[in-house]
């Protein structure tokens, strides 16, 4: 399965970044390297400036953007290997099935690529933010939409573990969760409240040292195939805010009560699980609290902003691939003689959106770079999250009408890119939410 790929272990170790002899090249989509040695070693060891996105022969193509290093690109290219070879076929296996295997989820983490950001000496792999987004992008680079549920898994859930979580939590779910052996989910949504999270309705009441669940859960990311769920619930209905009586649970699956309904059928994304959840008198013990009683909603609030940046990376990223399949399509199909890409009006439209994707590419990387950090501020996360999902919405549009007619047709990436865009502006926070949110500080007094 390792394809020569490099190993788990070594992925992304502080002794690999460390390497004196690093390759000096970019790397094209099409595997043709270019070298770019400075002028002495010198300037090398400063890591001369990058070429963006947009001034590589294709916006997808490794050695770009100021954001990564050249040990990133390594890492980068061994993940793009793995995706093309062993996920990205699998595509209509999963797409017939509605959900990615259990099999592709351990092959991610024999390959390291779950837990990325989630530190070592807690089970995880001990890399950077940035360097879980690199696995990100090559999921949608890769148009490997099944398993990414993997990203929801890495960068949402285990982040409550790794801030909240108890050392024994911690120690029970996170290697394995690591090792692709325990998927997980976050029920949050509900049927009478999405974006409103202070609205929801599943409760949670002591009984003795126990917790009693009810409730259900509706639009979950691997709720089917999940075998822990971290579930938002009520524990203190008389509090004065809705706010103040929240907590978090991890509720393994197998836990009597708790029922996985069917896989929803979606307009997008179906190679990829989405259920509903429903808990009758779950009963779990206390150590299954995760974080303090009542403080729920607040971990949620300190986590979205994280999320919000994963689904701006994810949109990105789908832009600019759309892109690149789109311009191959042009300059290929023939039409009155010559190539679609002859046409002023489609030279016209390519370059819009490559100039709006171009822009919205370096906001993104701001951010990323920002948060990698710890100084990204929950206006900005909404910002490219509403921006960047917008923009993905609007490129998938144009890209499949400069597919003509094969665009309409299932079969086709371009056709699949524009139905799983659509959720893009609802979940994580609705686009209009996101407006609200970046508005606040802008009137407030």
């Amino acid at each position: 399965m390792s394809s020569g790929l490099i190993s788990r272990s070594s992925l992304i170790s502080k002794s690999l970044f460390r390497l004196a002899n690093t390759t000096r090249t970019l790397v094209t989509t099409k595997g043709v390297r270019q070298e770019v040695r400075p002028a002495s070693d010198e300037e090398w060891e400063q890591e001369p400036m990058r070429p963006a996105a947009a001034q590589m022969p294709n916006m997808t193509d490794i050695g770009s953007r100021s954001l990564f290093s050249s040990e990133q690109d390594m890492f980068r290219e061994s993940v793009r290997k793995f995706v093309r070879e062993v996920m990205s076929p699998q595509e209509d296996k999963f797409e017939e099935d509605g959900q990615p295997s259990r099999e592709a989820w351990k092959a991610m983490g024999d390959q390291g690529l779950l837990g990325v950001a989630t530190p070592a000496e807690l089970g995880g792999i001990g890399g950077t933010f940035i360097d879980e987004m690199i696995v990100n992008e090559e999921l949608a680079y890769g148009f490997a939409g099944g398993i990414s549920g993997s990203g929801l898994h890495s960068s949402i859930v285990m982040p409550y573990l790794t801030n909240y979580g108890t050392p024994e939590q911690q120690s029970q779910y996170i290697p394995a969760m690591t090792a692709g052996t325990i998927i997980s989910s976050i029920g949050m949504t509900e049927p009478d409240a999405g974006s409103d999270l202070q609205g929801i309705r599943t409760s949670a009441k002591k009984d003795g040292t126990d917790w009693i669940i009810n409730g259900s859960k509706i639009y979950i990311t691997n709720g089917f195939i999940s075998d822990v769920c971290v579930v938002v619930a009520k524990t203190n209905p008389d509090a004065k805010r809705a706010a103040h009586g929240v907590s978090l649970f991890l509720v393994p699956a197998d836990t009597p009560g708790f029922h996985k309904g069917r896989k929803l059928k979606k307009l997008g994304l179906k190679s990829q699980d989405t259920a509903e959840l429903f808990f009758e008198d779950v009963r779990v013990p206390s150590s299954a609290l995760l974080g303090k009683e009542n403080y729920g909603f607040y971990q949620l609030m300190n986590e979205l902003p994280q999320e919000r940046v994963l689904i701006a990376v994810g949109s990105m990223a789908m832009c600019e691939a759309m892109f690149e399949i789109t311009r191959e399509w042009v300059k290929e199909r023939k039409v009155f003689g010559g190539r679609v890409s002859d046409l002023q009006v489609v030279q016209h439209k390519l370059a819009e959106l490559k100039t709006s994707i171009a822009v919205c590419r370096a906001f993104v990387d701001q951010c990323l770079a920002l948060h990698n950090e710890g100084k990204l501020g929950g206006e900005m996360a909404s910002m490219s999250k509403y921006w960047a999902t917008d923009l993905e919405n609007k490129v998938a549009a144009d890209c499949l009408q400069l597919h003509g007619g094969w665009g309409f047709m299932w079969e086709t990436k371009i056709a699949k890119c524009y139905a799983n865009a659509r959720v893009q502006t609802i979940y994580g926070g609705t686009n209009e939410i996101m407006k609200e949110l970046i508005a606040r500080n802008i009137v407030k007094k």
